[in-house]
């Protein structure tokens, strides 16, 4: 579908039945005017439609190709397994919809630009879903960067560790384009890249793996054209159980951020200067919510979102060089 003029909702088809749709998609469209989901349709007709029994979801179709075919779809969300991002977020859009699809966009940078150059192709926009984003905090922290509080922004530093044990995890599965960095690290290294303004070169990336060519941790160090510098950490399974913090570190001061990945669950923003240190919470409703809105009224007036196109493929681009850095192959897609 191109930009879209109507006042009736958007419906969306999902694909899929992954665990994560009734936080990221369902709940957020119950309370967006704008939207509606209409379909789903999942490796088997049979878990579909208990998944849409679960969620009240009136339309269950008897694959993913059926649902691309629905008229009645306008947006495909596509929260697959990270190495089918593209092949079916591609069809999609060249199916005639718009597409909202799960952190990381792709397999790699290679296969990011392929995505966005449908995209650009066919008319339909393809919104990456990097729902911290569309939270104020990491608003508030540019305002308080670009006020000088803190100085000139000379080191950044980013960390998102979840304990994932399930050895049959996807995320642990190479083939399906697993790893922490992947899953996790996206969020910091997108980040680092928002608060900087500026896109890092890596110096050093070093990995745990866990299965062969999986990282189930990676640590690594970035610098910038201008000098300055930054370190990202993630970790699906280390002696780190839980973290999600970001800090900026200034000539005169550092903003420390807790969760800026989920911050409508909790998070607080504190400045230090010398001696002295302030703190502030920074209110909104859920992240998922209000990437969902960004996305319908975006839709609807043709101008970007915070989270497509270049910004997309630049993402990929790093992370693949981590990889690279690290002495891991590249993901792949999954054929």
């Amino acid at each position: 579908m191109n930009d879209v003029e109507s006042n009736a909702p958007l419906r969306i088809g999902i694909l899929g039945a992954a665990r994560i749709t009734p936080m990221a998609l369902i709940a957020p469209a119950r309370k967006t005017s704008g939207a509606i989901v209409t379909a789903v349709a999942a490796r088997s007709r049979d878990r579909a439609a208990s998944f849409a029994q679960r969620h009240a979801i009136p339309v269950v179709h008897d694959s993913y190709e059926d649902l691309l075919a629905d008229g009645a779809v306008d947006v495909v969300y596509n929260p697959l397994p990270n190495g089918l991002h593209g092949v079916w977020s591609t069809r999609a859009l060249e199916a005639g919809k718009a597409v909202l699809c799960e952190k990381p966009l792709a397999a790699n940078a290679e296969e990011a630009s392929a995505m966005v150059a449908a995209a650009e192709t066919t008319g339909n926009r393809l919104v990456e879903a990097f729902h911290y984003r569309y939270h104020p905090l990491v608003s508030r922290v540019l305002e308080i960067i670009a006020s000088g509080e803190i100085g000139e922004p000379r080191h950044y530093e980013a960390s998102f560790v979840v304990p994932i044990f399930r050895g049959n995890d996807i995320r642990y599965n190479f083939r399906l384009a697993g790893g922490a960095t992947m899953d996790l690290g996206c969020y910091p290294i997108h980040l680092i890249r928002t608060l900087a303004g500026a896109e890092p070169t890596v110096e050093s990336a070093e990995a745990v793996e866990g299965p062969a060519n999986v990282d189930r941790s990676m640590e690594v160090r970035f610098r910038f054209d201008d000098g300055r510098s930054a370190r990202v950490s993630c970790s699906m399974w280390s002696t780190k159980l839980l973290r999600a913090s970001a800090t900026v570190e200034g000539s005169e001061g550092a903003i420390d951020i807790l969760n800026p990945v989920a911050p409508h669950i909790y998070n607080r923003v504190r400045v230090r200067r010398g001696s002295t240190a302030r703190s502030e919470r920074v209110r909104g409703p859920a992240t998922y919510t209000m990437q969902l809105r960004a996305v319908v009224d975006a839709l609807r007036s043709g101008q970007p979102t915070l989270t497509e196109g270049e910004d997309s493929i630049a993402n990929m681009r790093v992370i693949d060089a981590v990889y690279g850095a690290a002495g891991l192959p590249l993901r792949q897609p999954t054929r």
